[in-house]
């Protein structure tokens, strides 16, 4: 998904485009990196996002929500979820990043433009927005919602708060049936214990 820097006019750029379940896939499965999250995806989804030329760089904010399974951490069961995803990211040219190709007074008067046009990053300081380097012409967005994608996975979870898991000695799923296993196992240590006769 490429957005080129000339698309972008003076009132900004609106995007809503959809997000095939291939690419939102290939960054949980861990891509080229084979770190595999644990997660899966279950359907496509919709990038909406908003491009505004600021400071000689591009303010980027985009939002979507990615439907992702994984098995509960404590009795294994599937667990699918709606996780949302928000970021917002101050996209800088490589020249600007390197200190090049831009001037004190190209930076003063884009900054009045924008003082202008009250353009000037919403209701947030751009300081505070994290910062990607791009080309200077064009925007590749697929990378981008990989990287955010993972950035808003959980570390784990669960099918219900209070799920009670698989008997650490049979397996059994807890939340569907009750074992006959012992509630206190025996300390392994202690096992050969219980083999000892003891004669009167």
């Amino acid at each position: 998904m490429l957005v080129k820097v000339e698309q972008i006019h003076d009132s900004g750029l609106k995007l809503d485009e959809p997000l095939a379940q291939e690419l939102l896939g290939t960054a949980l499965e861990g891509g080229e990196s084979g770190q595999d999250t644990g997660f899966r995806a279950m359907k496509p989804s919709r990038l909406k996002a908003t491009l505004r030329r600021v400071s000689g760089g591009v303010l980027l904010e985009g939002q979507f929500t990615a439907h992702v399974g994984s098995p509960c951490k404590r009795c294994l069961k599937d667990v699918e979820l709606a996780l949302p995803v928000s970021f917002h990211l101050n996209l800088v040219p490589e020249s600007m990043a390197r200190g090049e190709g831009f001037s004190d007074d190209d930076e003063k008067s884009m900054e009045k433009k924008e003082r202008q046009q009250g353009e000037t990053g919403g209701s947030f300081e751009l300081d505070d927005v994290d910062q990607e380097v791009f080309d200077g012409k064009t925007i590749d967005l697929d990378p981008i919602v990989r990287e955010q994608l993972l950035l808003a996975l959980p570390m784990n979870v669960t099918c219900k708060d209070d799920c009670k898991g698989l008997c650490s000695q049979c397996g059994t799923n807890l939340n569907e049936a009750k074992c006959q296993c012992e509630t206190k196992p025996v300390d392994p240590r202690l096992a050969p214990l219980k083999n000892i006769k003891l004669s009167n």
